[in-house]
């Protein structure tokens, strides 16, 4: 389909009869306010310590560590960005992987006892740029996103998949090449895992994070978990079953890391695996009942936050506060988690328009907070707003439909954005993000990610002309597609 481009939209209005045009509504201040009382630049108090404003970085991989798990400088520019931003809360940093076989590629990071002195260097590099940039450091709060990748887990080659699975997924099997004779995952390895977890909890609190994400999203292990419906066993079946490794983890972690806060980014919602269609545009992998999507009404193109709100009480219960909230996988329904008008190499065209998908994020996490008041939600999935990016964002936090904003891509082409909205100053045009993919064409083709068409820094790398190759091949494809239907 035809989309509108972000970039056309010139007024708020603009915005607004677009999207009711789209039959969605995206809450939006007509001016973005500055000062210390400006809703995004108000502080947030939380059990874990004072948080300067409503910025907040999400996780960004780079696929650019060593085949060790250790950070490379390439990792250490993107945390000093990270630092210099101005966002107040850095939600995890990037996927760490707790053991060499949870890795979802070769240069993912991986802390263990050899490699701790990285990730205090790698902390504290942050928190110099920081420093460097607004001075005082007390109201910043970093945590370190704990992962194992589950049925995407590439640890030794870029190309070949070594999946670790939570259950027999007749739909997913297929769509991502999981064999039919690869063995589920036991109990008891589980319980070990959980032990890998806890252990990686206790040294990214070495490390001097101020908490740790057990993530629970994006068709990871922990997110599988969650669908783990035909499961049997301890870990599968009921919703109590299906949280029993979240919450042994965490229990793990209060009795071997007392003072280690615990927060979850999680997806709240689910589609169907999708896969291009005749013509290039994503279609539904299975059509009929689909009862595998956490969030989903089991039609698996719609939504239900049912059991999503029965877990989040689970995590109240468990005491924990900090929660971020994204949707689906990047895997295997792209257009859910990022919206974008331009697909991965590997991907396809929108189904839908991408601003439907950004609706649908912030009115699910909207509707999770009002059920959730004492919980502190980082919502995601605003990139594709580009320059109305801070208006939306102002609007949802004014409303009360997130305590933070998220910024993913974003931060890879434009840094400082929070700073500059925070300072009152417009947001630089040419460095916007304009969701073309590239960060995540790269490492689909074994490149390291990064924004190759807006940042200059990656402009000049060997890889670019590697990739602009790959994005044609892939624009051919998809343009004989086209042609052919």
């Amino acid at each position: 389909m035809a989309a509108r481009r972000m970039a056309s939209i010139k007024t708020v209005g603009d915005l607004r009869e677009h999207a009711a045009s789209l039959g969605v509504s995206i809450p939006v201040d007509d001016a973005v306010e500055t000062g210390p009382e400006a809703p995004l630049a108000r502080p947030c108090e939380s059990r874990s310590g004072p948080i300067g404003n409503r910025f907040a970085i999400l996780p960004m991989e780079g696929w650019d560590g060593t085949p060790d798990g250790r950070p490379t400088e390439l990792t250490r520019r993107r945390w000093r960005n990270f630092g210099k931003s101005g966002a107040k809360l850095i939600w995890g940093g990037e996927a760490v992987a707790v053991r060499h076989d949870g890795r979802a590629n070769p240069n993912q990071l991986r802390i263990d006892e050899a490699n701790i002195g990285n990730f205090i260097g790698l902390r504290d590099e942050l928190l110099q740029a920081h420093r460097e940039s607004f001075g005082a450091t007390d109201d910043l709060l970093i945590g370190l996103q704990l992962t194992h990748s589950g049925r995407f887990a590439r640890p030794f080659d870029k190309k070949k998949a070594e999946p670790r699975i939570a259950y027999r997924h007749p739909v997913l099997d297929p769509v991502v090449g999981v064999e039919d004779d690869r063995p589920i995952l036991t109990d008891d390895e589980i319980a070990r895992l959980v032990d890998d977890f806890v252990a990686a909890a206790r040294l990214a609190n070495h490390a001097g994070f101020s908490f740790v994400d057990i993530k629970h999203c994006h068709g990871y292990l922990g997110h599988e978990f969650l669908s783990a419906i035909d499961r049997p066993g301890h870990y599968g079946g009921s919703l109590e079953n299906r949280t029993r490794f979240l919450r042994e983890v965490v229990e793990g972690i209060r009795a071997e890391v007392p003072g280690l806060a615990v927060g979850v980014r999680v997806s709240i919602l689910d589609l169907v695996p999708f896969r291009p269609g005749p013509d290039g545009t994503g279609e539904p992998a299975s059509t009929g009942p689909y009862r595998f999507a956490f969030g989903g009404d089991g039609t698996g193109l719609g939504v239900n936050l049912a059991e999503p709100s029965d877990f989040l009480t689970i995590l109240e219960n468990l005491g924990i506060e900090l929660v971020c909230t994204t949707a689906g996988s990047p895997y295997y329904n792209p257009h859910v988690i990022r919206p974008a008008t331009f697909p991965p190499s590997d991907g396809y065209l929108p189904p839908e328009d991408p601003l439907i998908g950004v609706a649908r994020q912030i009115d699910a996490t909207a509707k999770l907070k009002a059920l959730h008041p004492n919980l502190l939600f980082v919502g995601s999935g605003y990139t594709y707003l580009q320059e109305w990016l801070p208006n939306v964002g102002q609007k949802v936090v004014r409303d009360g439909g997130a305590d933070f904003i998220g910024l993913g891509r974003m931060v890879l082409s434009y840094p400082e954005l929070p700073a500059d909205v925070l300072a009152g100053r417009n947001p630089a045009r040419k460095r916007v993000c304009r969701t073309f993919s590239d960060c995540t064409t790269a490492p689909r083709n074994g490149m390291v990610s990064g924004c190759y068409p807006l940042d200059p820094f990656y402009k000049a790398r060997p890889e670019r002309e590697d990739l602009n190759r790959v994005k044609q091949e892939a624009a051919a494809r998809l343009s004989g597609l086209e042609e052919a239907e």
